[in-house]
């Protein structure tokens, strides 16, 4: 690794930032590096965003929100909404609410949480979205697919997106916990997942 100079390096600390067009709402997004997927929205966000229906008074749930980016298109399109964003990332959730700010989607908020654990327990949730990480491991999907049936509005739904190797992973544990799953859409690399609280 070459040594970078010391203004190399403050250009490495400034925000990145960049707009894009989710849903066919225009989006500012600020980030940094050491948040998954800094300089652009990730393939398997933009397939699961296609694929999403929004209410347009959604009680939502982004959970492993990053910097924001399904949340905050989901909160674009439910202005009637409330759209909670949570991290166990602390810079995370700092670059989602500043990103909630940016583009004035106060009804959008995020907070530290590992899973569910500091989601307030008496919301009961339409939408649980997720683009959940390949190395989450079985017991905190355990934990999580348990927390968002209890937290889940009859007649809620969960969708994720996960990479393809997923897949069967998913359906099965949908299948135990929801008693329903449904592959929305499989692309190249990415399976979009749906379970609906009966």
């Amino acid at each position: 690794m070459a040594k970078l100079s010391a203004q190399e390096i403050a250009k490495l600390k400034a925000d990145i930032q960049f707009t894009e067009v989710l849903k066919d709402k225009t989006l500012q997004f600020r980030s940094t590096w050491g948040i998954f997927s800094p300089r652009e929205i990730d393939a398997g966000t933009h397939l699961l965003l296609k694929h999403l229906d929004i209410k347009e008074d959604e009680i939502a749930l982004d959970l492993g929100c990053g910097y924001g980016p399904i949340g905050l298109t989901i909160a674009a399109c439910a202005p009637k909404g409330e759209i909670h964003m949570v991290d166990k990332d602390f810079m995370a959730v700092e670059y989602a609410n500043r990103n909630a700010e940016l583009n004035g989607l106060n009804h959008a908020k995020a907070y530290l949480s590992n899973g569910l654990s500091n989601v307030p327990k008496d919301l009961q949730f339409t939408t649980v979205v997720s683009n959940v990480p390949a190395k989450v491991g079985k017991e905190m999907l355990s934990i999580m697919l348990h927390d968002i049936h209890a937290q889940l509005a009859p007649g809620g739904q969960l969708v994720v997106v996960t990479i393809n190797g997923l897949r069967d992973y998913m359906k099965r544990n949908f299948n135990e916990v929801f008693g329903n799953y449904k592959k929305v859409k499989q692309g190249k690399d990415y399976t979009i997942s749906r379970a609906v609280k009966e």
